[in-house]
């Protein structure tokens, strides 16, 4: 066994050693914080740096879409107007929804006889400046959508979600899209959609057009 040998204490660094390097690290943290962080993260660029280096534009993107999103949360407590009700002969009728409530059935409870019969739809929106707006559809969980959506040449925000009571998912979001096409799986009962916000100084026109099996197309504004 070896013992490594014990410094001189001409050897260890003085207090003015180790205080001077402690001021250096924390400069370095701190011009870190004032060029990069704040910049990057909070869209805050004091010195401009940021501004050259191209992070503001990312604290503009973030603080943008953190507040969108805030904006979607309160959009969700809002009345619904109805736009297409499904087509798969769920009842409907004022006995049916009497009946339903009085065995206190889930909203979505569903099973292998109660399913969204497949459909295609094509829904378009009007977004004036500044305003935003969402489209959802109501699913099953496991329920399937093919969708394509387009500003019609203009550039807008969109959160892709999906919200039920104590459940919620983001799906995609993006900043200054033209418009998106894919396919989802709702991963639980309650309502799939978009929400848009319409940056321009003109009108926009959403169209959204899906495919697949859901039953009412709700909008929100």
């Amino acid at each position: 066994m070896y013992n490594s040998p014990v410094p001189q204490k001409s050897e260890l660094p003085t207090s003015a050693q180790l205080l001077k390097s402690t001021l250096f690290a924390a400069g370095v943290a701190a011009t870190l914080l004032v060029t990069v962080v704040l910049p990057s993260e909070y869209n805050i660029d004091p010195t401009g740096v940021g501004k050259v280096l191209g992070l503001k534009q990312m604290g503009e993107i973030k603080s943008q879409l953190a507040a969108e999103a805030e904006a979607d949360k309160r959009q969700s407590s809002k009345t619904p107007v109805q736009l297409k009700s499904p087509s798969n002969g769920q009842q409907s009728s004022f006995l049916g929804q009497f009946l339903s409530a009085l065995i206190s059935t889930p909203a979505y409870a569903h099973d292998s006889q109660d399913l969204y019969d497949p459909q295609t739809d094509e829904t378009p929106v009007l977004l004036a400046p500044g305003e935003g707006l969402e489209v959802k559809l109501e699913m099953h969980k496991g329920d399937v959508v093919e969708f394509e959506w387009t500003a019609n040449g203009a550039l807008v925000n969109f959160n892709h979600h999906g919200e039920a009571e104590g459940e919620s998912v983001t799906y995609e979001e993006g900043r200054a899209a033209a418009g998106k096409k894919g396919q989802f799986q709702a991963l639980f009962d309650g309502e799939h959609g978009w929400w848009w916000r319409n940056r321009t100084g003109a009108d926009v026109t959403i169209t959204l057009r899906t495919s697949g099996r859901y039953g009412d197309i709700k909008e929100y504004r």
